[in-house]
């Protein structure tokens, strides 16, 4: 199901920069697509969510937060899941 036209997401959505050496949603489909696994890249990004869902529903139970779902979709809380992983030297 496709964005209704004109819909705006209140904090922006979360891109990078191929400068970061960072992927994108295509270019991770097209890689396990590569190593055997058949994506495409709204299947990539769904997965990338629910991955973002299962680190955001115990930070929001400490912090007395329910809508767990809306803060994995948030680009800032992305951005820093990043820096926690890269504080801990996990190439991603």
């Amino acid at each position: 199901m496709s964005m209704p036209k004109g819909y705006q997401s209140e904090l922006g959505y979360a891109t990078v920069s191929s400068e970061e050496g960072c992927m994108g949603y295509r270019e991770i489909a097209e890689k396990m697509t590569d190593e055997g696994d058949k994506m495409n890249h709204s299947t990539a990004r769904n997965v990338f969510l629910r991955a973002m869902e299962k680190l955001a529903a115990p930070v929001c139970k400490v912090y007395g937060e329910q809508n767990f779902v809306s803060m994995a979709r948030d680009p800032r809380f992305q951005e820093c899941m990043q820096e926690i992983i890269e504080d801990f030297g996990v190439d991603i």
